[in-house]
């Protein structure tokens, strides 16, 4: 009997995946997933060694295989992941599995091969993203390794300036003969040196898109060209700034002071790579609808590697002691907080270009017609303020009583509730800091507010996210200071929001 009438059927042509019927080493049957998988017509298939499917890989496995066959029990004798070879030479990889049976003309193998090169290309693509995960997470933890670094010696400096000169102060005000006018100068160090802390805090808020940004519709051109004498005396003599406005240009949506800010940060770098002088092009126009705003330098530039790492917090080459790494980190956070774009192109001995891409915003805003507050002395206005931190509690009950108010020192929500409750008189502003162990500052005020419908709230916070709506804008109807503030800062803002 042939082996087609003996084995062949319509299941086996049915059959999703190739099947090969092996008599001694060589193919006797074959259906015709096996043709199309292996890229042979079956009649042609049939009666060749099946060495001609075996790749270099595969035929290291025919000995073992062979020997199964002679020597096993019939029955499936095992399943391999290996290749095999089409009849046009390409290779694919494969899962075969082969099954003993004795027949009246002899033993066969029944081998059932199947294409898993859809498999495979899923593994390696699985592997590959999470190997590429891996990168990144590598990637992420060594720019916060680099971001704690950078914040720990910057602050470590700050700290060190403090802690001495704060103890010149302690040591010439206790001597028998004080100094003072030393006392006075020593004190400036430790005011200069917290003004740079926060500085180094504001900049590190904008990288990390969390600094309290006021947005409104601005004129670039205008707020560029208000910017240019403060750019120009950045910038140093021996460098010519020159701005290039483009017509007709839409306003865009931010926060007037983040742009100075981000430009101020643009024309310290130009300084720093053009020591012998140069050219500081700043010129803007229309792109794709979006506003652009371009600063191009004659400077030294920068190698590939360097610029692709120059948007890194705390990523510098300059010398110890010549930049903090924040500089165009602060300008990728304003620009990408305020919904924008930011590249960088360098080349080594022809410049640097920083362009910016603003959306389109809306028309430009009517001029505030709100004049300042008439004074910063209160009035005997009763003030309740929440601090969690010591300190900063005792000092700004120490300038608001100074300056007239009356004063209700809380260290938290829960007492602020509990002193509001025993006091009789109205209380005329809550001033709370945001974020207060056991009850943040948004729920003392709801709860306060419900109580004492007539009373305002002046937020103070150095993070202000839980009172911040998206873009890191303030929720409507909301008042926040900035920490660290002075006398002036709180004053000021605590006047502003009794006047309304």
């Amino acid at each position: 009997m042939e082996w087609s009438e003996e084995l062949s059927s319509g299941l086996l042509q049915a059959a999703p995946d190739a099947i090969l019927v092996l008599e001694n080493g060589r193919i006797v049957l074959a259906n015709d997933r096996a043709g199309q998988m292996y890229g042979w017509p079956v009649a042609e298939l049939v009666g060749r060694p099946v060495d001609v499917l075996l790749t270099d890989d595969s035929r290291t496995l025919l000995p073992e295989r062979q020997r199964l066959i002679e020597e096993a029990e019939p029955g499936l004798i095992g399943r391999i992941v290996t290749t095999a070879r089409r009849r046009d030479g390409t290779e694919f990889p494969c899962e075969s599995s082969t099954t003993l049976v004795d027949t009246a003309k002899g033993r066969v193998a029944v081998a059932v091969v199947r294409d898993i090169t859809g498999r495979v290309l899923a593994e390696e693509e699985k592997e590959r993203l999470r190997a590429e995960a891996q990168a990144h997470r590598n990637q992420r933890l060594e720019s916060l390794g680099q971001l704690a670094g950078g914040i720990a010696h910057d602050f470590n400096n700050m700290l060190g300036v403090i802690l001495n000169y704060a103890g010149f102060v302690i040591e010439e005000a206790e001597a028998d003969e004080p100094d003072v006018a030393m006392i006075a100068s020593d004190a400036r160090q430790v005011i200069r040196a917290g003004r740079r802390g926060t500085d180094l805090t504001h900049q590190l808020l904008a990288f990390a898109r969390r600094e309290v940004v006021r947005p409104q519709p601005v004129d670039l051109n205008a707020l560029i060209d208000r910017s240019l004498e403060l750019l120009r005396r950045t910038l140093g003599e021996h460098i010519t700034l020159i701005f290039r406005p483009g017509p007709d240009l839409p306003t865009v949506t931010c926060d007037p002071n983040q742009i100075e800010q981000m430009l101020v940060n643009l024309a310290l770098n130009a300084h720093d790579a053009m020591p012998s002088g140069g050219q500081l092009v700043i010129d803007t126009g229309l792109l794709d609808a979006r506003v652009r705003l371009r600063v191009c330098d004659s400077g030294r530039g920068m190698p590939i590697e360097v610029a692709e790492r120059a948007f890194e917090p705390f990523y510098t080459t300059k010398g110890s002691g010549e930049g903090t790494g924040l500089g165009l980190a602060t300008v990728y956070g304003i620009v990408t907080q305020a919904g924008g774009e930011v590249t960088l192109t360098s080349e080594v001995g022809l410049g640097t270009t920083i362009t910016v891409l603003l959306p389109a915003g809306a028309a430009p805003a009517e001029p505030e017609t709100r004049g300042e507050p008439a004074g910063t002395v209160g009035g005997g206005e009763t003030l309740l303020v929440a601090e969690d931190e010591d300190a900063l509690r005792d000092v700004a009950g120490r300038i608001l009583t100074g300056a007239g108010y009356r004063v209700l020192l809380a260290e938290g929500g829960a007492q602020a509730l509990e002193l509001a409750a025993r006091h009789d008189g109205e209380i005329d502003l809550l001033v709370s800091d945001v974020v207060m162990p056991g009850m943040l500052g948004k729920e003392l005020a709801e709860r306060l507010v419900v109580a004492r419908p007539g009373t305002r709230v002046l937020y103070m916070s150095g993070y202000a996210q839980p009172v911040l709506a998206s873009q890191g804008t303030l929720d409507p109807g909301v008042a926040l200071l900035e920490k660290p503030f002075t006398a002036g800062d709180l004053l000021t803002a605590v006047r502003r929001r009794l006047d309304g």
